[in-house]
């Protein structure tokens, strides 16, 4: 029934976006701890970079990544997501408190995330990409013959064939520059309602700093402007109602919201 600003807290060294500056855990905790501070809601612990040019990390190196950072915002009260596609993983940060499980793939690169799911109580975040490992997800980014109809099929499909336990309590993310053209993921995010109303679940949008921002601003965009760009999304994905928005700089994006709060 409101807006939810889930802030981002990347554990690598890779991230397209912030990667390594909040590599380690202590640094990764207290940026958790400041992006609530400026009004997160929801703090998104991720361990592994989802970028055309990251570099795959094993389950081990992840789960070393991640936990204690989820450990550390559990334990200072923070709503934590866990943002994976592997299912020992979320396993792990769902013991350690974590209450979203955050998954790119939507159950398909490891369908047993689902069963995670199903014997928790977590929350499931349902993202859609196209292809069956990041490499295949890229290599389709240029396919034109791909629409937002497409996305919200697709996800359909996908909720039709989870646990009765899960489905109950999934959100949608279409899954913003996953294998998308820049046209298509505008048009995800100007309809991100029609997809909520389509399929009567929340939405995730996560349009941040994302490379069909720097290619509408043009030129060489700073991070401050790709953070307004983003802002401007946000905006545009708001029109149609409340819905949860994934974003790096919440401080920024949180004023923009009382703003929109007050109007």
């Amino acid at each position: 029934q409101r807006v939810l600003i889930m802030g981002v807290v990347n554990v690598t060294p890779d991230s397209f976006s912030d990667g390594g500056r909040f590599a380690g855990a202590e640094a990764a905790i207290a940026h958790g701890l400041q992006l609530a501070r400026e009004g997160a809601d929801i703090v998104d612990v991720g361990g592994e970079a989802t970028g055309p040019k990251s570099t795959p990390v094993d389950e081990a190196e992840e789960l070393r990544r991640v936990l204690p950072v989820v450990e550390g915002l559990v334990a200072a009260g923070l709503r934590v997501s866990i943002d994976t596609t592997k299912a020992a993983v979320a396993a792990a940060a769902v013991e350690r408190g974590a209450t979203i499980v955050n998954d790119i793939s939507g159950g398909v690169f490891d369908p047993a995330i689902l069963g995670v799911v199903e014997r928790s109580t977590a929350t499931y975040i349902c993202g859609h990409l196209r292809g069956r490992s990041i490499a295949e997800v890229f290599a389709k980014e240029g396919q034109e013959a791909y629409g937002f109809d497409d996305v919200v099929g697709e996800l359909a499909a996908r909720l039709e064939g989870f646990p009765d336990a899960v489905a109950a309590r999934t959100w949608l993310d279409p899954g913003i520059g996953f294998g998308k053209t820049p046209a298509l993921n505008m048009e995800l995010v100007s309809g991100a309602g029609r997809l909520g109303f389509a399929l009567d679940r929340p939405v995730v949008i996560g349009p941040s700093r994302k490379r069909f921002l720097r290619q509408l601003v043009g030129g060489d965009p700073s991070e401050a402007d790709l953070d307004q760009a983003t802002v401007a999304a946000c905006g545009e994905a708001l029109a149609a109602g409340p819905m949860v928005l994934r974003v790096h700089n919440v401080a920024l994006l949180h004023a923009a919201l009382t703003a929109y709060n007050n109007r």
